[in-house]
């Protein structure tokens, strides 16, 4: 667990501290390879600003990297369940971190990387892009969406009982939301573009929402969308004319996306296809810049529920395998669209 250096060397350069980053840096290093990881923010980033004791949609064995098992008591692993399990599987295969370390360019060519951070300059052989996708929220691009009361993450309840909340969106997210806001003693409002409720919602959850919409404990327009925000109130556009709704809270939960603009600055180029795919190869996954990679969430582009950390965490032994000059590793039949998350 080494502290930042103002330049040091290494066979590979991990961009993402996230589980699939962790799993392409452990599997690297079992083959004899030296390694780091840097982050911008802390440890599984991503997973520090889930929600509260938010559950996964996975059972735990689903979830372990480098055949560390995770010990929880929850069939579907919760939030903290998954932090304390990361930062074991790190700390016990000792792997070096710069964590709070911001990635800004990358120089040179394969063989011969410099990448050029915040702090300093990192010496690789090769580099692995693992940065996800969680960091950038969908933005609706309305006015007041900058409000201070306006938020693109929910983390919990508790603060908004006795307030008017409105969530835009109708995934997962938005579907947990709303509910936990509900039984916290909130008033909480649903803003769907769609006709309904979508089918994808987990089945466990759609039913609830459903049921309380009916019941009216949770508010819904469908076919609706914001037109602006306010402090204490949205106007929204409705088949049947323009509605104002309070609001002390509002919740755009419409969704985030990969940095495109940090993998242009590395050098990779994006498709233009609608989810913007960031070139690589399918089978190895290297960019169209050689000696440097892609793993998990990041090759989907925005079509951020094609890889997550069940299927993604294989793109560690691809990479991994080859850059040690291994054979192509047998995998199980797991690399194909899932959905996990929240």
């Amino acid at each position: 667990m080494n502290p930042s250096d103002t330049e040091s060397s290494f066979d590979v350069a991990v961009i993402g501290a996230g589980p699939v980053g962790l799993a392409c840096a452990l599997e690297v290093q079992r083959r004899g390879l030296t390694a780091v990881v840097l982050d911008k923010g802390a440890l599984v980033n991503s997973l520090v600003g889930y929600p509260t004791n938010m559950e996964f949609f996975s059972t735990p064995e689903l979830l372990e990297i480098g055949g560390h098992p995770m010990a929880t008591l929850h069939y579907k692993p919760l939030r903290e369940d998954a932090l304390d399990y990361y930062r074991r599987v790190a700390f016990t295969e000792n792997l070096t971190l710069r964590l709070y370390e911001r990635v800004t360019g990358l120089e040179g060519e394969e063989g011969n990387f410099t990448v050029v951070t915040d702090k300093g300059h990192i010496k690789a052989r090769f580099v692995v892009v693992a940065t996800g996708f969680y960091d950038l929220p969908n933005y609706l691009d309305v006015p007041g969406e900058d409000l201070p009361h306006v938020s693109h993450y929910y983390k919990e309840p508790y603060a908004h009982a006795g307030q008017d909340v409105v969530i835009i969106g109708a995934k997962n997210s938005a579907a947990k939301a709303a509910l936990q806001l509900l039984r916290a003693g909130a008033r909480p409002t649903l803003l769907v573009r769609g006709p309904d409720i979508p089918e994808s919602v987990k089945y466990w959850i759609r039913p609830d929402l459903v049921n309380r919409i009916k019941e009216g404990r949770i508010g819904a327009l469908f076919n609706s969308s914001a037109t602006r925000i306010m402090p204490g109130a949205v106007e929204v556009a409705t088949p049947k004319g323009p509605r104002t709704l309070p609001a002390q809270f509002v919740y755009a939960l419409t969704g985030y996306h990969p940095d495109f603009s940090f993998l242009a600055a590395l050098g990779i180029t994006c498709g233009t296809d609608a989810a913007q795919t960031p070139s690589h190869d399918a089978d190895t996954l290297e960019t169209n810049r050689p000696g440097l990679y892609l793993a998990g969430t990041v090759c989907g582009g925005r079509n951020t529920s094609r890889w997550f950390i069940e299927n993604g965490r294989y793109h560690a032994q691809l990479i991994a395998a080859r850059l040690a000059g291994e054979p192509t590793p047998a995998l199980p039949d797991v690399l194909q669209p899932v959905q996990l998350g929240n």
